[in-house]
């Protein structure tokens, strides 16, 4: 049985960065994850799934769209309970991106920092409650 049952989209454009994250996530006890490279392939795992997945962990920059577009069409679409972006970008861009995700109801649990460090995203997965 593993650690934690949550099922993650993984969106990442950078192979050496997805099997990164995938490696950080597997060390914490997460094994339920579905890598994809771009939106597209993203959008194709979230329809032949029959339940939403837990997570949406996705890039900002994305080659065929931005992520934060990802996550709300997801969200809409009922493909995903909530989501954490991933990004490059400077901390005023990632706080924007959440203040506008709040805005529009959007159930992202925040922004986090590339390169990604393990126990960031530790602290903001289990500062959510999971699903009853």
């Amino acid at each position: 049985m593993f650690k934690h049952n949550l099922r993650i989209l993984l969106v990442e454009d950078h192979p050496f960065q997805l099997i990164a994250t995938q490696i950080l996530l597997n060390n914490q006890g997460y094994f339920l994850l579905t890598p994809v490279l771009n939106a597209a392939e993203a959008l194709e795992a979230m329809t032949r799934t029959p339940e939403p997945y837990d997570l949406l962990l996705c890039d900002q920059c994305l080659p065929d769209v931005q992520g934060f577009d990802l996550i709300e069409l997801a969200y809409k679409r009922g493909y995903v309970r909530r989501a954490i972006l991933l990004s490059g970008l400077g901390t005023a861009q990632l706080q924007a991106l959440e203040q506008t995700a709040l805005k529009r109801g959007l159930p992202l649990l925040g922004c986090l920092s590339k390169p990604l460090h393990g126990p960031d995203l530790s602290r903001m997965l289990q500062s959510s409650p999971p699903d009853t």
